[in-house]
């Protein structure tokens, strides 16, 4: 009878260090093992790996928490949920590691080393000159047992060493198929300061065999440890997960993502402006490719399409428009009554909207006329700030359409005002109602106006933009702007003739 393969459980795992804000690269990895682990119907654990005491702060523990839930990649098990391989925070998991240290001492597969610092540097220095890639040289692999007492006994300095075993290490990587180390060029890494500090290297290999983490996916920059941390599974007895290493996330010159290109940390991105879905969707396309032009995904839609597969190997560019496209599509998918709500904290905080100042349907309406120009949230400010201003400031060449003289600016303008009509029996912008306020009333009688000041002036009939344009920027103070229609609509008509007549009042 053929005996039957047991598939082991999915389970993988992020985790990030606590000494900084959430960054991109992390949030991408997390996003990656999150959609594996829904796409396989496995669960994805969140671990804070906070053994470096003196740069870890928890602050950083909740900007990543924080981080992630707003992104919604949300997990199984975890520091602030727990879960049945708890605790999710190193520090409270030292004792499990002590063991395992002692249990490499006792066997000699790790050793005490004593060297200082400054002999270590100077041991570095020499193999550079000669061309050979630094390593340890193994002056304490071999000390004798009273030696060894002597030293532990006066608390000399040290470190905790694994003896690397000369092989040559292979596996299999998900992403990039066969790897192939050769540990001779490793040398013994050290793997703890002490038995209650353990390194990066030690550290996750006993974390992942605890928790039983079945696939390690992560960035290529890890990929050197991979080697190192095969070696110790196997000193330990071990299972082995399986690796896959993502491309890592580039400048636009292909440098390393950096601050110089633009933020790196979630947050920036959030107080920016920019949509939890949108900087979702945008990640998922830094390195994996769907295999079609679609470039619009919903989380739910990445957990059924996404496949390690399609990860590639080379870098991911970090294209700032891409992003800016993919918000500006969220931004107009958002219901008007939502876009707004998300939009007002940036207007308070531009000292733009005052409490009682402006009305729910009109910040509604000043949100909508903006909404098709918006990239980022933030953008509402610049975009809509001429709504909230009691007086314009610009210069009034601003005014000027084509080859339009300052009197041919003038005139159209006065057009508008309740007496710039009278000769012509015509309503003008100014005769309108309360009752007749209304966009349709006024995108009607400005283009009978626009239309009779061309016939008048000689210009193409259709070319509307003759009264249009300085309109629009009389109401706007702005180069780009909503129409005429929309603004006037908005402002009411008091504010419209309001500063129509400042800008008139700017001509000689």
């Amino acid at each position: 009878m053929k005996k039957e393969t047991k598939i082991k459980p999915i389970r993988v795992r992020i985790a990030p260090s606590p000494t900084g804000a959430l960054h991109i690269g992390t949030a991408r990895s997390a996003l990656f093992n999150y959609l594996f682990a829904k796409k396989n119907k496995g669960k994805f654990i969140l671990r804070i790996e906070d053994t470096d005491l003196e740069r870890s702060d928890l602050r950083w523990t909740e900007d990543i928490i924080q981080g992630l839930k707003w992104l919604g990649i949300e997990w199984d098990e975890g520091p602030d949920i727990g879960g049945k391989f708890g605790p999710y925070k190193q520090t409270q998991r030292i004792n499990n590691y002590k063991k395992y240290l002692e249990k490499l001492l006792f066997e000699k597969k790790a050793y005490y080393c004593f060297c200082s610092a400054e002999e270590l540097e100077v041991k570095r220095q020499e193999q550079m000159s000669r061309g050979v890639a630094p390593k340890y040289d193994g002056t304490c692999a071999h000390l004798s047992e009273d030696f060894l007492a002597e030293n532990i006994k006066n608390k000399k300095p040290s470190v905790i060493r694994f003896r690397t075993p000369i092989k040559k290490i292979k596996f299999k990587d998900l992403i990039r198929g066969d790897v192939e180390f050769d540990s001779r060029f490793i040398g013994d890494t050290v793997i703890a300061k002490n038995l209650n500090t353990p390194l990066y290297n030690f550290a996750v290999v006993v974390d992942d065999y605890e928790m039983q983490i079945s696939h390690v996916i992560r960035g290529e920059d890890h990929i050197a440890n991979t080697p190192k941390q095969i070696l110790m599974q196997e000193a330990l007895g071990f299972s082995t997960p399986d690796y896959a290493h993502l491309p890592l996330i580039l400048a636009p010159d292909r440098s390393k993502m950096s601050k110089r290109y633009g933020s790196v940390a979630v947050n920036d991105y959030n107080n920016q402006g920019y949509l939890p879905e949108a900087i979702v969707n945008f990640m998922a396309l830094l390195g994996w490719n769907p295999g079609t032009e679609k470039e619009i995904f919903s989380l739910a839609q990445l957990s059924k399409e996404f496949s390690i597969e399609k990860v590639q190997k080379s870098g991911a560019i970090f294209n700032i428009q891409r992003l800016d496209f993919i918000n500006g599509y969220y931004i107009k998918e958002k219901p008007i009554e939502k876009l707004t709500e998300l939009c007002e904290p940036y207007l308070k905080k531009a000292g733009l909207l005052v409490a009682g100042q402006v009305s729910k349907s009109m910040l509604e309406k000043i949100v909508k006329v903006s909404r098709s120009r918006m990239k980022k949230l933030s953008d509402i400010v610049e975009l809509s700030d001429f709504f909230f201003a009691d007086k314009l400031s610009y210069d009034k060449d601003l005014l000027k359409w084509d080859n339009m003289s300052d009197e041919d600016i003038k005139e159209c303008l006065l057009l508008c005002l309740p007496a710039g009509r009278q000769a012509t029996n015509k309503k003008a912008l100014g005769d309108l109602g309360k009752g007749e306020w209304n966009i349709k009333n006024i995108e009607k009688v400005l283009f009978d106006t626009a239309g009779d000041f061309n016939k008048q002036k000689g210009y193409p009939e259709k070319n509307r933009g003759f009264l249009l344009w300085p309109l629009r920027v009389a109401l706007s103070g702005k180069k780009a702007s909503p129409s005429p229609f929309e603004i006037a609509d908005i402002l009411g008509k008091e504010k419209t003739l309001k500063h129509i007549a400042e800008a008139i009042a700017k001509l000689p």
